[in-house]
């Protein structure tokens, strides 16, 4: 077996890998129910995802010129898939698109209260 047949196979392998979980989590984002769920669906396995396939990228180029713009692509996804999930998330929470019947504990209520109470908003609770 050469050092090309190997790469090549890592780097099938890789992209497999990478394919499958992009598709896990589209497929997340279809069936999941409720926001919270899909948001999860959304960044964690896509971020995986994309480095498997940046990673069987870099091994087929095989050239040390493309590794940094790899790597950027990879960072800025795991940067910013995090930074969006939480300001959806959020949104989400405080316009009541969730399902308070799935969450474990509301840690977020007390501070969001907190805050109405302050702005002189009335927050309605769902039973």
């Amino acid at each position: 077996m050469t050092l090309d047949t190997f790469l090549d196979g890592t780097a099938a392998v890789f992209m497999v890998v990478g394919g499958l979980m992009s598709l896990a989590a589209g497929i997340g984002l279809l069936r999941f129910p409720d926001l919270h769920s899909r948001m999860h669906a959304a960044t964690k396995p896509q971020v995986l995802g994309l480095l498997m396939l940046v990673l069987a990228a870099a091994i087929m180029w095989r050239s040390w010129a493309w590794v940094p713009i790899a790597i950027l692509a990879w960072g800025l996804m795991l940067l910013t898939a995090p930074v969006s999930a939480h300001v959806v998330g959020r949104a989400g929470y405080r316009t009541k698109h969730m399902r308070a019947d799935l969450l474990a504990d509301d840690e977020l209520a007390a501070a969001v209260d907190r805050l109405s109470r302050q702005r002189g908003i009335r927050r309605e609770v769902k039973d």
